[in-house]
């Protein structure tokens, strides 16, 4: 899938979309703004736009009367979020500083400051949303990091990676907005033989039966199209990408959402993931897997 009416910003040529769908993703989070995004990351700087795991430190949230409790509760919240980077980080394998990682849907770019810290490697980021990208270029360029990270605007689908760049590459939490088979395709290709993929995503539990009503929900909310945790396993193995772990982080994921729907920050969307989560017909995953 090629991208096609390039839009120029400044200096940058954007890449228009390549579908109306996509159009509609970038529009989508070219005007998001979000607290829950915004002011998690106001916290220490690293802005990202997926969820969290890990048991909550009720000690950090201090009382129920605290006059700065809902600060503290934000400031947990974002720990989680962050504690769930360095999971995925904990599963790219033997990075190294010469080697190339790649974000596919970067958002605003905070795991791949983690990715640098961790790593002391370079970093590229692609979105299909030029506000996103234009943020997270601007924090790097703040950290004095822009050498090491960089974020394009372009699609998934079609990064403009030679053939074998990559040492690892990972979606986290933006798997559900594209053809899996399509996704699986550009990572294998991208990624060095013995390179590794990883996503960390929801997907719908095929034991289940269907996509639940909690699944529909979550789907209309964030104008995305959740996969079957069966759809990534076959579209993996078609694109010789041979899993090395498959990690349910559901019961990590809930204490996430369930101190989040007390806050200050909710959107409306958490009911629809505590109540899949609980009922099984959603699952929080990490496939990490290699290209062979």
């Amino acid at each position: 899938m090629s991208m096609t009416d390039t839009t120029v910003v400044g200096t940058a040529a954007i890449p228009g979309p390549a579908t109306p769908y996509q159009g509609d993703i970038a529009r989508y989070w070219d005007h998001e703004a979000r607290p829950v995004n915004l002011r998690l990351g106001d916290v220490d700087g690293l802005y990202h736009h997926h969820y969290g795991i890990g048991d909550v430190d009720h000690a950090a949230l201090g009382a129920p009367g605290d006059s700065e409790r809902e600060k503290k509760v934000i400031a947990e919240l974002h720990r989680l979020e962050s504690a769930q980077t360095d999971v995925l980080l904990d599963n790219l394998g033997d990075i190294r500083p010469e080697h190339t990682l790649v974000d596919a849907g970067c958002g605003r770019g905070g795991s791949m400051v983690m990715a640098h810290r961790r790593f002391g490697c370079k970093v590229e980021g692609v979105t299909l949303s030029a506000k996103q990208a234009e943020f997270g270029n601007r924090r790097a360029r703040e950290l004095g990091i822009e050498d090491s990270i960089r974020a394009q605007v372009c699609n998934m689908l079609d990064m403009p990676f030679e053939t074998g760049r990559a040492r690892a590459s990972w979606n986290n939490e933006s798997s559900m907005y594209v053809d899996l088979q399509d996704l699986f395709a550009e990572h294998s290709r991208i990624l060095s033989v013995g390179g590794r993929y990883v996503t960390i995503t929801g997907c719908w539990n095929p034991i289940y039966g269907q996509p639940s009503k909690w699944v529909s929900q979550i789907n209309a909310h964030f104008e995305c199209n959740i996969h079957s945790r069966r759809e990534y396993l076959r579209a993996m193995a078609d694109n010789r990408l041979v899993p090395q772990a498959v990690i349910d982080l559901t019961p990590a994921t809930l204490p996430y959402w369930e101190l989040r729907a007390t806050s200050s920050l909710v959107t409306g969307i958490e009911e629809a993931f505590i109540s899949s989560y609980k009922d099984g017909s959603f699952q929080y995953l990490l496939i990490a897997a290699d290209r062979v």
